[in-house]
């Protein structure tokens, strides 16, 4: 089954924290990915304090979006950029090699393996459906199948995440990334209970799918 790459609320409020911490308790999370409404230092140094007991707690990796400089001084596992691969190269220079560095890359293939040329650990494509994620034109399917079989760059799906369309990619991407679809729920929990549970019937579906 797919990694759980959580990306946060855009509020780190006592809501989210409350719905985080059920999270932990229920589900094995990869890393989170702190994707913030205001992205002033001082706004995201006191998101990153909020969330840290309990990422703490689970030993949970977070990075944050584009603002490499602040991983250091906050203690952050790496950062996530918006634009593609034009900044991974500059973000990886600064970090060093034992820090993530990932990029969102639309649906663009060449942006994808461009940012893996420069150094980073893995790609997203999204959105999935109709969002407001970058063009807002989803990634065909095709495209994260083409990259799952001939690219061992560990893929990400993200943006507007449905059971349907989870159910589809499950078999062929190596993460999944929920973000705005499970916090606008009235039980976040439960909405990301739906997604792992059409992950799970998507991999059961393909048996011999691998990554």
């Amino acid at each position: 089954m797919p990694g759980l790459y959580l990306l946060s609320s855009p509020v780190i409020d006592d809501a989210f924290l409350a719905a985080l911490g059920k999270i932990l308790e229920q589900v094995e999370v990869a890393c989170l990915r702190l994707s913030l409404a205001v992205m002033g230092e001082a706004e995201v140094g006191r998101a990153v304090e909020r969330v840290r007991p309990l990422t703490e707690s689970a030993d949970l990796p977070v990075v944050i979006e584009n603002h490499y400089r602040l991983v250091a001084p906050l203690g952050l596992a790496g950062v996530h950029l918006s634009d593609g691969a034009r900044s991974v190269r500059k973000a990886r220079k600064a970090l060093g090699g034992r820090a993530i560095v990932g990029a969102t890359c639309g649906a663009s293939r060449h942006e994808g393996l461009g940012a893996g040329e420069a150094g980073a650990d893995y790609v997203a494509f999204g959105p999935v459906t109709a969002t407001s994620l970058g063009t807002g034109e989803p990634v065909a399917f095709e495209t994260f199948a083409w990259w799952h079989e001939i690219i061992e760059l560990p893929v990400v799906a993200e943006g507007g995440l449905t059971p349907e369309r989870v159910r589809a990619l499950a078999p062929v991407v190596d993460f999944l990334a929920p973000g705005p679809e499970i916090w606008s729920a009235d039980d976040p929990v439960a909405a990301l209970e739906a997604l792992l549970a059409a992950a799970r019937e998507g991999r059961a579906a393909t048996p011999h799918a691998t990554g």
